[in-house]
């Protein structure tokens, strides 16, 4: 991790109708670092998700990244900027091969066209980082297998390739454990270690407490749309502020 800041929130406010969904949101993420996003249900996380990549575009403030204000900037300009989100619902073609999912993503990150053939030459520039991204992720067995045949927990994987294969600055991972049956949580988590360890800058929304306590460098608390706290997970756990807000909350 180095100083130099991938992603910053600049006093990013969002306000719909009459109510404040966001308020005065102010936080650097130094390049390299993984962050967890945790709050109760209703705290603003998808929503700060969904500003920062341009789904929705704040009322108040700026986002930048990698130095560049994209504030306005459409989300497809984001992503080749070097900004890649997973979602909570999948994000797949079901009807191709896992190879074929990843080989397109690679094949417009290049600069190609992404037309789709049904048996990819393996040795051609997009198949080749396909095939690396998917053993990046432990799929690599499964690159003929059709999508739609993924467990839950492997069609996970397959989102997080596809990321992988645009060559993001900046990883968004919106609950990647939802839906995902508790015998490939352990798995999950190792391949988001391994985003990590690949020295990418990462940003978590996650449930499952025990996953984000023990993958994160930092935790980002948010409470009625506010950042409540930004610490290590041990202070942030401790502080009384975060207990007070999950009161009644699992923790």
């Amino acid at each position: 991790m180095t100083d130099h800041v991938m992603l910053a929130l600049e006093q990013v406010g969002l306000r719909i109708g009459g109510a404040r969904i966001l308020n005065d949101v102010a936080l650097e993420v130094p390049a390299g670092e993984m962050l967890g996003v945790i709050g109760p249900n209703g705290a603003g996380k998808t929503t700060l998700f969904n500003v920062v990549s341009g789904v929705i575009r704040p009322t108040e403030g700026r986002v930048r990244l990698d130095g560049q204000d994209v504030t306005h900037v459409p989300i497809h300009r984001r992503a080749v900027a070097g900004l890649g989100r997973t979602f909570q619902t999948s994000s797949l073609f079901p009807g191709l091969s896992v190879l074929e999912n990843v080989r397109l993503v690679a094949q417009a990150h290049a600069g190609g066209a992404t037309s789709v053939f049904r048996t990819p030459r393996r040795t051609d520039a997009a198949s080749t980082r396909a095939l690396e991204t998917l053993g990046e992720v432990g799929l690599e067995h499964r690159a003929g297998t059709e999508a739609s045949g993924l467990s839950h927990g492997e069609k996970r994987k397959l989102e997080i390739a596809m990321l992988l294969a645009a060559e993001p600055k900046v990883i968004l991972l919106d609950e990647p454990m939802a839906g995902v049956a508790s015998g490939d949580v352990p798995a999950i988590t190792e391949v988001i270690r391994g985003l990590h360890r690949g020295g990418r800058t990462v940003l978590m929304v996650e449930h499952h407490m025990e996953v984000v306590l023990g993958l994160v460098d930092r935790v980002a608390v948010m409470h009625h749309g506010e950042l409540l706290a930004v610490d290590t997970p041990e202070a942030v756990m401790a502080n009384p502020a975060v207990q007070s807000a999950y009161l009644g909350e699992a923790v």
